[in-house]
């Protein structure tokens, strides 16, 4: 049986690619999509693969997700400094969590640098630009099949 990891997207990251690729780089949600895919099949795990702009539908799946995942990496985006709802439904949430962010936030503007959801990860993986979902997902399936 294999372990399943729910990868969740937050606003504005099905524009990666073409938006700020001087932050954000040239990847598109597409290719993090496939390194996630190559990954969980290395490791022997199922993703499931989402993205939404909508607060709301990001907290409705972490909740779906309990008690039916192994575990959620999440790239919450711009609700990073401004969930306090997601980072709700993330305590209830009943399996570990790690955070990803593609770019560094402690070199961004100021106000990103809090992260609301921080408080409820188990790691938080920034900087390292798409590469953080492997190193993520990697360590997701490690925890779960331990």
């Amino acid at each position: 049986m294999t372990d399943n990891i729910l990868i969740i997207n937050g606003p504005n990251l099905d524009m990666l690619g073409t938006r700020q690729p001087e932050v954000y780089g040239h990847d598109t949600l597409d290719d993090v999509r496939d390194l996630c895919l190559r990954v969980a099949e290395d490791e022997g795990i199922a993703v499931d693969f989402r993205q939404s702009d909508c607060e709301a539908e990001i907290m409705k799946w972490i909740k779906q997700g309990r008690g039916t995942t192994a575990g959620l990496l999440i790239n919450p985006a711009g609700f990073t400094s401004t969930s306090i709802a997601i980072l709700d439904s993330l305590l209830i949430y009943d399996r570990p969590v790690i955070e990803v962010h593609i770019s560094p936030l402690f070199r961004r503007d100021e106000f990103r640098h809090l992260s609301y959801v921080s408080k409820a990860a188990s790691a938080k993986i920034e900087g390292f630009g798409i590469r953080g979902y492997e190193f993520a997902l990697r360590k997701l399936a490690e925890w779960a099949r331990s």
